[in-house]
């Protein structure tokens, strides 16, 4: 009795030994840990940025003309190109955290600077160690994608995504409602050439200066949409964070830990595992004598 708890202990104490050298082991090829606040990594939170960059795209495809020949019955079914233009606003925001961050932030402003990019918004903040900028860049829509991989590659990404949203319709109802608002000041217009009261000249003339001011609103918001100032935007965040080494005696405690725990678990199940099977064979033997008794009886 005495060799087979001997036996037991020590074939126990070389599984807990081995899973605490696996642990040990696993515990370097983790990576290492950023010692520094991402303060919730979300791009310019707190921040109200009103500036919207768009740009514009063509489409061209075939469509059926079905408009009738020279006969009654005669319809013409020949292919007719159609060109479709579309207002859309793309925009891919990226996180990055840097362990250099002045060497990264050079970096990232030496890119926007090759790609003729726009800095539109920066903003900066914390002290050294614990650093952070945004930026909100406006780059040209055929340079997107190129500028888009490359500051992707910008010190170490967290996130990163691209949204795409189609602006044709606002850009319509804008351009609807500025035609509207100019037929609006031409009759009021009109109307000061007539003969009336004072108060009622003041009154137009209010009117008239107050659909002024919206027109140089809405010239502004159709500004955005101008060719020439077509962008698209890449909001690019970045947050200051140091490698922080594990020491042995870290990694020995983390592995320790962590050992004591599963081991407990795997001792548990297999005694759980080695019960059961001891009821089972019981229930077996049990049920032999039964059927040896059964046949007894019958013979």
């Amino acid at each position: 009795m005495k060799k087979r708890i001997l036996k037991l202990s020590l074939w126990l104490i070389a599984g807990f030994a081995l899973l605490f050298l696996f642990r040990i082991a696993y515990s370097y090829a983790e990576k290492d840990v950023y010692d520094g606040d991402d303060g919730g990594f979300g791009y310019l939170s707190g921040s109200s940025i009103t500036r919207k960059n768009y740009a514009s795209d063509s489409y061209k495809f075939k469509k059926e003309d079905q408009s009738s020949g020279g006969g009654a019955m005669e319809i013409n079914m020949s292919p007719v190109e159609v060109s479709v233009s579309q207002k859309y606003e793309k925009t891919a925001t990226i996180g990055a955290k840097s362990e250099d961050f002045e060497k990264d932030e050079k970096d990232v402003k030496k890119q926007i600077k090759s790609y003729n990019a726009i800095i539109q918004y920066e903003e900066n903040t914390g002290n050294k160690g614990n650093r952070r900028i945004n930026l909100m860049i406006g780059v040209k829509p055929e340079k997107f994608d190129s500028f888009y991989l490359v500051m992707k590659k910008m010190a170490h990404t967290k996130s990163a995504e691209i949204t795409k949203v189609d602006k044709t319709s606002e850009y319509k109802a804008l351009n609807a409602q500025r035609i509207s608002l100019e037929k609006t000041r031409q009759s009021l217009v009109e109307l000061k050439k007539q003969t009336g009261k004072i108060d009622e000249f003041v009154n137009l003339e209010n009117r008239i200066l107050e659909i002024e001011g919206q027109l140089q609103d809405l010239g502004v918001s159709l500004g955005d949409f101008d060719s020439e100032n077509e962008f698209c935007t890449i909001n690019f965040s970045m947050y200051e964070g140091k490698i922080v080494k594990q020491s042995l005696i870290h990694r020995v405690k983390v592995s320790l830990e962590w050992t004591i725990t599963y081991y407990y678990w795997v001792v548990i199940i297999l005694l759980l595992i080695g019960a059961a099977s001891f009821v089972l064979l019981l229930v077996v033997e049990k049920l032999k004598v039964l059927q040896a008794i059964i046949r007894k009886l019958n013979s």
